[in-house]
C-alpha cells in the first residue's frame, strides 16, 4: 500500500524505464546514492532543496537538462553562456528554470527559498568558477 511521503525527507531516482525508487535524505544520502546507483547513467534525481544564502559553487550537468522550479521564496539562477551570464529570476511559487545541458549554473537567494530539482546526476561536476566555452 502506498503512502504519502515528503521530498524534504525523501528523494526519488527515476531510472531510464521511469521506474522510480524512494531514497531516504539522511546524513549518508550520497554515498547512499552512488552505492545504489552507480554513475547515475540514463536516472535522475528528484529533489528538494532549502536555502537562506548564495550557492557557494557552480554546478553542471552533461548528460541532460535540469528543470529547477521555485517552491517559496525567490531565487536568481545564473546560468554561464559564452557571451556573459544569463539571469534568470524566480519570484513566484510554481516558477521555474530548464537549466540546458552543459551550462554551468548558480543560484542566488535574498531571503529564505526552497527549491524543487529534477537533476540528471550522471556526471555532475561542482567548482569554484564555471568554466566558460571558448
Amino acid at each position: 500500500m502506498n503512502k504519502p511521503m515528503n521530498i524534504a525527507s525523501t528523494f526519488v531516482v527515476v531510472d531510464k524505464a521511469f521506474s522510480a525508487e524512494p531514497v531516504a535524505v539522511t546524513d549518508n544520502l550520497w554515498a547512499e546514492i552512488d552505492e545504489r546507483f552507480g554513475d547515475f547513467a540514463g536516472s535522475s534525481l528528484i529533489s528538494s532543496f532549502s536555502f537562506d544564502d548564495d550557492w557557494p559553487s557552480w554546478e553542471v550537468h552533461p548528460h541532460g537538462d535540469e528543470f529547477v522550479c521555485l517552491l517559496s521564496g525567490a531565487a536568481e539562477m545564473i546560468l554561464a553562456k559564452p557571451d556573459g551570464d544569463e539571469t534568470v529570476h524566480l519570484t513566484d511559487p510554481g516558477s521555474f528554470v530548464i537549466i540546458p545541458q552543459g551550462t554551468w549554473h548558480t543560484a542566488k537567494v535574498n531571503v529564505p527559498t526552497a527549491m524543487l530539482f529534477v537533476t540528471p546526476g550522471q556526471g555532475t561536476e561542482n567548482r569554484e568558477q564555471p568554466l566558460r566555452d571558448a
